[in-house]
């Protein structure tokens, strides 16, 4: 556990404070003369028999240099465990100059304690000290425990590179500042070493401005980098800065991150002219702003056949693939609740050692390690550069619950007996429930921010995952192809598609609106949401014996065999109030008292206010439960609600006869049943009306979503701490949770792939994409095609190929595979230049001299986006199952004709490629319809292998 500082860096640790100290180590090989003139250097008495004590007990020393106005000459001495008696009394020196000089020179000594901490271990922390400063000592001796502390003393090296470079006054100047970092609720100074956070910088202040990401495209340090690679690169970036901003120290003050291990780049503080002057450097692939993203916010795997009555069948995936066992699943979302059961690391072997993260910890909030939770780590200076008032939340802790959802989705073990308020009640797991899993935290409760999502996609990479969960993004689509690398999820997935990883994106919840999906790039799996067959049925009675089917999962029930009076919530406004408020049910004493109490109110949904709020309003205005009635906008699409009273929500459909009701008597009255679970519920799957759908508008030609999975009413693990309906006002907390969204259908498809990974560990991301998107199903439970959120027939813009089916994709017999190659050709055809390639990928690259067409790349669904009379598109299949013989057979969009050339593929043997071509012809009769649909099978009798087609005839 050794370890050895040189003059030159002696900055590099203790938060880099204090440049110009010198740091004298390596426990063993500390020269008696080196401690002694190091010592003396500083005006600190150690003798030279001292000094052959601290040699002696093997222990490295670091002093520091001066760093206070009020104490000059005193010198912070860093030790270690098991010292000889002069080498301890030197330590409680520092400790009773700490009670004289007050508190600020123990928050130093305190964070350097912290940094030692993390070079060698706490258990090597003399224990007295460790307890002063509230160090937990541990024993741990496990092999994981010890490759956790290598990780973090590589961290720690890293930590700290801006200041070696100062001056030692400079660094007399900035100690102070560092000394704060570590206190609960400032800035944490435990970065990771690619995406330091320049908090190093000298005394040198710039105005906020805007933040940007300048992206250089890739790193010439390959895999197998070295921390050396990593300064270097660090220091290309600030002497790059600089040449622009007018000093190195200006620049250090403006970086926000410096991207050094997978992705080549960074964030900064720049004025709209400077990002412009950079943006035009020949370097330079493209400048963006910086902006904020928002999150896209049990049952679900029986749904999908990997389960069965609580059992595992013997053809389920989950059985072929072991569970997903030591597949490594992240996510990039806002955190993870490590005491989850989802997270327990009981029954789990030593980490995988290709892993090379750890968990990032402060003293408040730590996200412990364990075989099941492998990494965690935060990332937050990119949305505090857009608004400094956002607050910071040094640490990795999940207060969102949105991200211990989504991680428990992919990843999470068997728990069972779970329920939300005793709805739901069953097993919790995630898609692959023997992965490792680790979070990278760069959401907060203001969003998500392009700078902190870089820096978690480049951790990520470096740190050896398999497939990276994404369940946020832009709540609209880029428009100008020009543009589409400018947006931190769309380079970082660019990059883990480069090594090998599989990346999951949510769609979005912008439904039913055509043309909202995002995450649109050909090489990541974009996700749609649908809905599963459970139900959570809630009935509303009326006095004329018509009994309405709605959904709740209310937490109290109106007592049975008893009718309540009904009133329509703008029939109840308080006075002052219009009827068009209080129809809403709005907040703040919007309905009158005494006309509501003791009644079931109807409230309309809508109006920007949140749905269990207005049972809310009715509760305080006296009401006795709630009616949720959709208006027209809504359609039939409904949601069974944790409400603070006895409700239910109703289809716009049915809310139809109940205003008729209420407008045919003088004393309507009505009941609502207590809400229950149900399985079996026909038709599903249905599309979620949120839900966003294709086509993708800046590359129609690539159909977007790829695939749905379910996205509604999902139950995983939660924060206990924050609202368990993530609505200001409701203070009810869950261990797990029910919740909707694209957000929840993303790592289900994460998940699979982590499955899929197992089984076969060398396919590409593609290959393990195609084999997803190709074994879904089009049709419901009842046999007919999958349904809209209004109860029309979906399309591919809703579904893209269709549900997900695991077991499946386990055996998709072909591929459509593709290479980085592929997607850079993709880049070509989208009208980058050779010149913009070569940048991005820092190797000489030349655009094919043939025009690429996006169709033509190897995605497996077809689009025409602008069908001319004729179109042809060519694509090429890989044999991994058994060797056979497949057959064509099309289903033409409707005014076209389609042929298939060759109809017919012979595979004699694993790896086999055959490529094939699809042409479309339009018929002048049938044009103007906009989009129209089909499908091409490719079959040997056992294997069924779908792609959608899209279609759009112009002429």
């Amino acid at each position: 556990m050794g370890w050895s500082m040189s003059r030159s860096n002696a900055s590099d640790w203790c938060f880099g404070a204090c440049p110009g100290a010198t740091a004298t180590a390596a426990r063993g090989d500390v020269g008696v003369d080196a401690v002694a003139v190091t010592a003396e250097e500083f005006g600190v008495g150690v003798s030279r028999s001292d000094a052959g004590s601290l040699r002696a007990s093997r222990v490295g020393v670091s002093i520091l240099r001066p760093t206070f106005a009020l104490i000059p000459g005193f010198v912070v001495v860093h030790l270690l465990a098991g010292v000889d008696e002069p080498v301890e009394g030197l330590l409680d020196g520092v400790a009773a100059a700490d009670e004289e000089f007050g508190d600020d020179f123990g928050v130093l000594l305190k964070a350097c304690l912290l940094e030692l901490a993390a070079h060698v271990g706490t258990e090597h922390i003399a224990p007295r000290h460790a307890a002063r400063f509230g160090l937990r000592v541990s024993g741990v001796e496990e092999e994981e425990d010890e490759r956790q502390r290598r990780a973090e003393r590589a961290s720690v090296e890293r930590l700290g590179v801006e200041s070696s470079r100062s001056s030692s006054a400079e660094g007399a100047a900035e100690c102070p500042e560092r000394a704060s970092v570590e206190e609960p609720g400032e800035e944490s100074s435990r970065d990771p070493p690619s995406a330091r956070r320049s908090a190093d910088s000298a005394a040198v202040t710039r105005s906020p401005a805007m933040s940007y990401i300048v992206y250089l495209g890739s790193h010439p340090h390959g895999d197998d980098a070295t921390l050396e690679d990593f300064d270097r690169a660090i220091d290309s970036h600030h002497e790059f800065l600089a040449s622009f901003v007018g000093s190195r120290d200006k620049a250090k003050d403006a970086m926000i991150y410096s991207y050094a291990k997978a992705i080549n780049g960074f964030a900064a503080h720049l004025e709209e002219e400077e990002a412009r002057a950079i943006a035009n450097h020949p370097e330079v692939v493209t400048v963006f702003e910086n902006k904020l993203k928002k999150l896209h916010t049990t049952r679900s795997w029986a749904f999908v056949d990997l389960e069965r009555d609580g059992k595992i069948p013997r053809e389920s995936i989950f059985r072929k693939a072991k569970f997903g066992e030591d597949v490594i699943i992240a996510h990039i979302d806002s955190g993870v609740w490590p005491e989850s059961k989802s997270f327990s690391d009981e029954g789990y072997g030593p980490v995988p050692s290709r892993w090379r993260g750890f968990c990032e910890n402060n003293t408040k909030d730590q996200v412990p390690c364990n075989r099941k939770l492998i990494g965690a780590k935060y990332f937050n200076s990119g949305s505090h550069a857009i608004d400094p008032k956002i607050p910071r939340n040094n640490t990795a802790r999940d207060y969102e619950g949105h991200g211990t959802h989504t991680l428990s989705t992919a990843g999470g073990n068997f728990v069972p007996g779970v329920s939300f308020f005793g709805h739901a009640n069953g097993t919790a797991n995630g898609g692959s429930p023997r992965a490792r899993v680790a979070s990278y935290r760069a959401c907060g409760d203001s969003g998500c921010a392009d700078a902190d999502i870089l820096a978690g996609f480049d951790n990520a990479i470096y740190d050896g995952v398999d497939v990276i969960s994404v369940s946020l993004g832009a709540e609209l689509s880029i428009l100008d192809p020009s543009t589409y690398l400018d947006d931190g999820i769309a380079l970082g997935s660019f990059h883990a598609a480069r090594r090998g990883i599989t990346v999951s994106c949510s769609a979005g919840n912008s439904g039913p609106t055509p043309g909202t999906v995002v995450n649109i790039p050909p090489w990541v799996i974009t996700v749609a949401a649908s809905t599963i067959d459970r139900d959570f049925p809630s009935s509303l009675t009326l006095g004329n014996k018509r009994i309405i089917k709605g959904e709740s999962m209310e937490t109290k029930d109106l007592p049975q065999n008893k009718l309540y009076p009904l009133i329509y919530a703008a029939d109840a406004a308080a006075p002052n109030v219009s009827r068009n408020t209080a129809m809403w049910c709005s907040t703040g004493d919007s309905l009158d008292s005494a006309k509501v109490k003791g009644k079931i109110v109807v409230c309309l949904r809508g109006g920007d206010i949140a749905r269990i709020m207005k049972g809310k309003s009715v509760l305080e205005a006296g009401g006795a439960g709630m009616v949720l009635a959709n208006d027209k906008d809504s359609g039939n699409d409904i949601v069974a609600d944790l409400h603070f009273l006895p409700a239910t929500m109703i289809t716009y459909k049915d809310s139809l006869p109940l205003f008729a009701y209420l407008n045919s008597t003088k004393s309507p009255v009505g009941s609502i049943s207590p809400s229950k679970t149900t399985f079996g519920l026909k038709p599903s799957p249905m599309m979620a009306l949120f839900s966003s759908q294709g086509p993708s508008l800046p590359s129609p030609q690539i159909l977007k979503p790829d695939i749905t999975a379910p996205g509604v009413n999902i139950l995983a693990a939660y924060s206990p701490v924050v609202s368990a309906t993530g609505v200001d006002g409701d203070d009810r907390t869950a261990s797990y949770a029910l919740l909707s969204g694209t957000s929840m259908s993303c790592p289900h498809v994460a998940g699979v792939a982590g499955l899929v990974k197992s089984l076969h560990p060398n396919w590409s991301p593609a290959a393990i994409r195609s084999a997803i998107i190709t074994t879904a199903r089009t049709q419901d439970n009842t046999g007919k095609p999958i349904q809209d959120g209004a109860g029309q027939k979906a399309t591919p813009f809703n579904y893209g190929s269709g549900h997900i089916r695991p077991n499946r994709a386990a055996d998709p017999g072909l591929v459509y595979d593709a290479t980085f190659t592929d997607y850079l050709n993709f880049l070509c055809a989208l009208g980058f230049k050779s010149s913009n390639v070569t940048r991005l990928i820092r190797k000489n690259f030349t655009c094919p001299s043939k025009a690429v067409t996006l169709e033509n790349l190897n995605y497996p669904s077809i689009t025409v986006a602008d069908l001319n009379k004729t179109s042809t598109v060519t694509r090429t299949l890989k044999n991994v199952g058994s060797p056979g013989t497949y057959k064509a057979r099309v289903k033409a969009p409707f005014g076209t004709t389609v042929t298939v050339k060759p109809d017919t593929l012979k595979f004699d043997k694993v790896g086999d490629e055959k490529s094939f071509t699809v042409t479309f012809d339009s018929h002048k009769d049938e044009i103007g319809r906009g989009f129209v649909f089909g499908r091409l099978i490719w079959s040997d009798g056992r294997h069924y292998v779908r792609s959608s087609i899209a279609v759009n005839a112009v002429a």
